[in-house]
């Protein structure tokens, strides 16, 4: 007996499409901008490589989660390819900062990190920095390791634990949602100041330029992935519910 067809609805569909179309305006929108994480160049091989390095157990387990999270789960898998698309749109812009060799922008990873935990986004934002460095200019291939650690890895912790955290003690969902977008933007960025102070002194400054204009992008951040989630809650509530997020 042949299964049944399950047609989305159309809020469902509309939502869908939206999503995949958001990475090709982006594209267009951002080709030659220049923009970047850290860029090309500006850690020395020691340091570049130490990073790479540091990432590869993170990124070894986030393959076996993906794979066991999507495990006869097709829903499950444009769930997270929604998340990836997410990811590479609000990373993708940004916003000059004055800390030589990087720039200011919200990343968008902490959905994945609420959705499917760190070591999945982990690998989610492993891709949406490779084609980001290889299609926009937008950070480097020999600072990867280090915008993978900041962005992918301390990013997705930061907003799985505190989201946990907060449901924990019954914080709503919007309320735990935003405080953990937030903030895992902004420890990607207190991370960066780091990566960039032990190379060229001065954390504080970077630390000091970043605060200025990543501040409000994290709010905005937290703002944006509340708005996303309340979608993806009342279209894909059961989906989010074998997720164990609900």
């Amino acid at each position: 007996m042949n299964k049944p067809h399950i047609h989305p609805s159309p809020g469902a569909a509309r939502a869908a499409r939206l999503f995949w179309a958001l990475p090709v305006l982006t594209l267009s929108l951002t080709t030659g901008a220049g923009a970047m994480h850290i860029a090309e160049g500006y850690l020395p091989q020691t340091w570049a490589f130490g990073w790479m390095a540091a990432c590869l157990p993170f990124l070894g387990v986030g393959l076996r989660s993906i794979a066991r999270k999507t495990a006869g789960e097709p829903k499950a898998k444009v769930l997270l390819a929604m998340c990836g698309a997410f990811a590479f749109v609000l990373s993708a812009l940004k916003i000059p900062s004055l800390a030589t060799g990087s720039c200011s922008h919200p990343t968008g990873v902490g959905l994945g990190a609420i959705l499917f935990g760190p070591a999945a986004t982990a690998v989610l934002g492993l891709i949406v920095l490779l084609f980001q460095a290889l299609l926009l200019g937008h950070g480097g291939i020999t600072t990867l390791g280090a915008n993978v650690f900041s962005m992918a890895i301390v990013g997705p912790l930061v907003s799985w634990g505190v989201y946990r955290l907060l449901r924990r003690v019954k914080a709503s969902p919007a309320v735990a949602v935003f405080c953990a977008a937030a903030l895992g933007d902004l420890l990607t960025y207190v991370t960066t100041s780091l990566q960039l102070g032990v190379v060229y002194g001065n954390t504080a400054g970077y630390l000091a330029i970043f605060a200025a204009t990543q501040i409000p992008l994290a709010i905005a951040e937290g703002l944006l992935t509340v708005v996303v989630f309340n979608v993806l809650e009342k279209y894909s509530k059961t989906e989010l519910q074998a997720l164990s997020v609900l």
